[in-house]
């Protein structure tokens, strides 16, 4: 049996991979797939992809985007998720902050550089019309967690995740969200290291049909919002929201999206040029 290694964060996008590892889909067809959680989110899976450390991940679309420029040597196989993400912006519940406009100059709590809460952050700034160069700082916190400890010890301000998944710490009082951004763009692609790609293709074929063929009924499963609900901590009236607002998808993602990623990309300064789609993307 075949060991593949894939990464993702460990929020509700990702219910259908546990699903499917949980009733030994991929077994079935010689495959041992290893799930392994990424709490420091897409910079870290980005890391891993360069290190080897997984083979595939389900990764944000403008950071893996970013890190192929960059020399990621990985290609994308895959739209997952087709719908935007929408970032929630937070800052501590104390804060004095009470809108978008007085976190300008502020400093942003991220991930790490190159993160999709780095990313955002330029989105956010160009959306309301700051100073990228002067009115955008930053402070690394790795994860949710430190997000949680730099807000309450007031060396960040602010910080972007996507806000269902932080909506339970803002029900517990901890973060109170004051705005929201979303990608202008499907959120997550799945990405597989060119090596691999080299001498696994039926293989990674195998593993999107599997996940496929969850995905496209989803909404389908019998109390799925409850599931949810139960699995990640959240209300269920905002699983709901959140199933209302989220498609899945099973193809490539198409060339003018990525240019859509590229031009704003390239626009904030993130990626020094653009560069050719099928330098991006691998048609299985």
């Amino acid at each position: 049996m075949k060991t593949i290694n894939i990464g993702g964060v460990p929020e509700h996008f990702n219910l259908a991979w546990y699903l499917t590892l949980k009733n030994g889909e991929y077994k079935e067809e010689g495959i041992n797939l290893r799930w392994k959680d990424y709490f420091g989110g897409t910079g870290a899976m980005c890391n891993a992809l360069r290190e080897g450390e997984v083979d595939m991940a389900v990764i944000l679309t403008e950071g893996i985007v970013k890190d192929i420029i960059d020399g990621n040597p990985s290609k994308i196989v895959q739209t997952f998720i087709q719908s935007p993400l929408i970032w929630g912006i937070h800052v501590a519940a104390n804060s004095a902050y009470k809108s978008i406009n007085e976190l300008k100059g502020k400093k942003a709590a991220i991930s790490r550089h190159g993160s999709g809460s780095h990313l955002m952050a330029f989105i956010n700034a160009e959306k309301n019309s700051w100073d990228l160069d002067n009115d955008l700082t930053f402070e690394v916190i790795k994860n949710l967690d430190g997000a949680v400890k730099s807000l309450k010890k007031g060396t960040a301000d602010y910080f972007m995740w996507e806000k269902f998944t932080t909506k339970p710490i803002v029900d517990e009082g901890v973060f109170r969200r004051i705005g929201s951004c979303p990608t202008p763009w499907p959120c997550f692609v799945i990405a597989v290291r060119n090596e691999f790609l080299d001498s696994n293709v039926e293989d990674v074929k195998t593993i999107l049909n599997i996940i496929n063929n969850t995905t496209i009924e989803f909404k389908e499963i019998p109390s799925i919002d409850q599931t949810i609900s139960n699995r990640y901590n959240q209300r269920l009236e905002d699983v709901q929201e959140w199933l209302s607002l989220t498609e899945w998808a099973q193809d490539l993602i198409n060339e003018n999206t990525l240019n859509t990623v590229q031009n704003q990309l390239l626009e904030l300064e993130i990626i020094p040029e653009k560069v050719d789609y099928k330098k991006l993307v691998f048609k299985l």
